[in-house]
């Protein structure tokens, strides 16, 4: 299932379902992400470009999804969600938890469950996610990922 298919089902199991008010203004859109891999002698790709969107249902959580050229230079899916219920001067702190495909050593390139933690710091159109991939041996490498958003209304 593709991911924004995936973001639709999860919209449709909210409570207020589908008539739930979407504010579309503080919706965030990504070009993908930057990985700062742990091992940098694998020939591994920094950067992953791509597009996602993570729309935020309340203070603690924001369903995400997107598309994305993984460190293995293949197409990856993702779909999941943020929760985030603690701040600690000014940056959320919590996890995303959801699933990600492409990544050929893992499911054989298909899609996988994930909890990773992340930091998230969020000022008017901009906003940055950083999270920690751990390294699972022969499956995926280890990176630190920073992921930066903008959304169109200031918030």
């Amino acid at each position: 299932m593709k991911p924004l298919a995936l973001l639709g089902v999860a919209i449709l199991l909210l409570p207020g379902g589908a008539s739930a008010q979407v504010d579309i203004g503080q919706v965030w859109v990504n070009p993908g992400f930057y990985s700062l891999h742990f091992d940098r002698n694998k020939g591994l790709e920094d950067a992953n470009p791509g597009f996602g969107i993570e729309w935020p249902i309340d203070k603690t959580f924001s369903l995400t999804a997107g598309a994305f050229r993984n460190s293995d230079r293949d197409h990856s899916n993702y779909a999941g969600v943020y929760v985030m219920p603690f701040e600690f001067y000014g940056v959320k702190l919590g996890a995303v938890v959801g699933g990600f495909s492409g990544y050929r050593m893992t499911n054989d390139g298909g899609w996988f469950p994930a909890i990773l933690p992340v930091a998230a710091i969020e000022r008017g159109h901009w906003g940055l996610n950083i999270a920690i991939i751990p390294s699972i041996k022969d499956r995926l490498y280890g990176a630190i990922s920073f992921q930066l958003k903008f959304r169109f209304s200031g918030g």
